[in-house]
């Protein structure tokens, strides 16, 4: 399988694209102020405890409370709190020896919220899941700091190895060398990709960690909760630093900061793969140029069509996503059984694209066309955990009831997302009222010639592929382009938005600032 990357860095934040076999299969954005993302470490402030939900809420500066119920507690728990008040009130010169913090008795499963958080205390918070919805974020005690090989967990001396490592001899070999290089009062899990690696690969990683919680302990001193004291790194490196593999072929980056920054963190994990990064700076749209604008069109409304000329529709309750599968005009044999399961095993590949592409998580409920033998229904199941095979988040596929009716459950971490794939009439851009596209281009002119009047000697006007067309076309010298710039003697380039609605235009400045009127 072939993957790629392709990075859109904007104005607003960056939009990254993973593709397989250049199909899309997910979409993820980040805001330049995004904020409690999974992974982020908060100090937060116990608010209020609800013994009949064994749970607490606890202020992380969110709109809404942060849920703690007492699973997500951790064994560690008053380790946990004994840390974060030592680590706010400590004074020492680089910050006390955390291989000589004396950990406290693990809590039981069984107990109560209030016995732990008794008196409301500051607590050192992981977030678990994103706010969603009219729900504040879902907090964790259970800390966790990922690597490229290893996952560091603190106040712990546990060392465990990925199962999905096969071998029973490297599976030894890992946990001998992890043992041997293991900071005190630290767990280790060892992750798939350390499969292979010297100890001085994974004695890195652990060095690296173990500085990063350095930082946490320094970053806690003095604090007041609410406090945001570690961020997850950004998704284009948490994304590289959990699915490189050698199936990945290429990294595109239209953005020249973003494109070091990922080299150099590519250099620092992966070096044979640096060399798969590249700088596009082609003048077009980094998504235009590679098909995702497209494949987001397609692929975020509500009808999702498929190449036999089926075609899925997705619903979103407040319980719970519903999926129907419509056959489509297309048959395969004069079978309508054969028809049916392969219709079917056609939208259950596109139906796990669309969760991983869509972060759909909660409860699915999938209406297939129904099938007779249980022989069938038994190879769309088959086929639809073969399909969300490469899926990361945690899911559950159970068999077909006898209403035809498939129910997955998919981890829900972060909110669903959603993409307006609509587009208001170019004409009345919604409103009913059209302008008259006869006076277009004098208007543009007159806009122009106001610009210069005030000043402006180097002009850019952006402007939809049509009106660019009728704009520039005849010769050089004779289209309109070349007769304003003629007329005003200013540098005016002038250029086609795929983006814009067909009467839309805009100008902009030397310092490629939108000019408003």
């Amino acid at each position: 399988m072939n993957k790629e990357i392709v990075i859109n860095a904007t104005a607003h934040g960056v939009e990254i694209a993973l593709l397989e076999d250049k199909k899309l299969v997910e979409l993820h954005q980040e805001s330049h102020d995004a904020s409690f993302t999974v992974g982020d470490l908060y100090l937060g402030k116990v608010k209020k405890l609800v013994p009949g939900m064994n749970a607490a809420f606890v202020d992380v500066g969110a709109d809404k409370d942060g849920f703690l119920h007492y699973t997500d507690l951790s064994p560690y728990a008053r380790s946990i709190i004994k840390f974060t008040q030592m680590a706010i009130h400590d004074q020492e010169p680089g910050g006390f020896d955390f291989g000589k913090f004396q950990t406290e008795p693990e809590i039981i499963k069984t107990g109560k919220i209030n016995e732990v958080l008794n008196g409301k205390p500051s607590v050192l918070v992981q977030i678990l899941k994103e706010p969603i919805a009219a729900k504040g974020p879902r907090l964790s005690c259970e800390l966790s700091l990922p690597g490229r090989f290893v996952v560091l967990t603190p106040f712990n001396e546990i060392v465990a190895v990925s199962k999905k490592i096969q071998s029973s001899d490297e599976r030894k070999r890992l946990h001998k060398i992890v043992e041997s290089i293991r900071p005190k009062n630290f767990g280790v899990i060892v992750r798939t990709a350390a499969e292979g690696k010297s100890t001085a690969e994974l004695h890195q990683d652990l060095l690296s960690l173990a500085e990063t919680w350095k930082n946490i302990q320094e970053n806690l001193r003095n604090a007041e909760a609410p406090a945001k004291i570690m961020s997850e790194q950004d998704k284009t490196t948490s994304i590289l630093r959990d699915l490189l593999s050698n199936d990945f072929h290429k990294i595109v980056v239209n953005d020249r900061g973003m494109y070091n920054d990922t080299k150099s963190y590519l250099q620092r994990i992966a070096p044979d793969k640096q060399d798969i990064v590249s700088l596009y700076n082609n003048g077009a749209s980094i998504f235009d140029h590679y098909g995702i604008t497209k494949q987001v069109k397609a692929s975020f409304g509500k009808t999702v069509n498929l190449n036999s000329g089926a075609y899925l529709i997705i619903e979103h309750t407040e319980a719970l996503h519903v999926i129907d599968v419509n056959s489509g005009y297309k048959s395969i044999s004069n079978n309508q059984e054969e028809n049916a399961l392969q219709t079917n095993l056609e939208a259950a590949e596109e139906i796990a694209r669309q969760l991983r592409l869509r972060d759909i998580g909660g409860i699915i409920v999938v209406d297939f066309i129904d099938m007779k033998l249980p022989d069938n229904k038994r190879k769309l199941q088959d086929a639809m955990e073969e399909f969300m095979r490469t899926d990361r988040a945690k899911h559950s596929v159970l068999p077909i009831s006898k209403f035809g009716l498939m129910q997955i459950t998919r981890q829900r971490m972060r909110p669903e997302v959603t993409i307006n794939t609509s587009e208001s009439c170019p004409v009345c851009n919604g409103t009913g009222k059209v302008t008259s596209t006869l006076v277009l281009e004098d208007e543009m002119e007159k806009r122009l010639q106001y610009l210069v009047t005030h000043g402006h000697k180097q002009l850019r006007l952006e402007v939809h592929p049509i009106v660019f067309s009728h704009l520039s076309k005849g010769w050089l010298w004779s289209s309109i382009i070349h007769q304003w710039k003629k007329k005003y003697t200013r540098q005016l380039k002038v250029e086609a938005n795929n983006q814009f609605h067909l009467i839309e235009f805009r100008f902009f400045d030397a310092n490629e600032e939108e000019i408003k009127f």
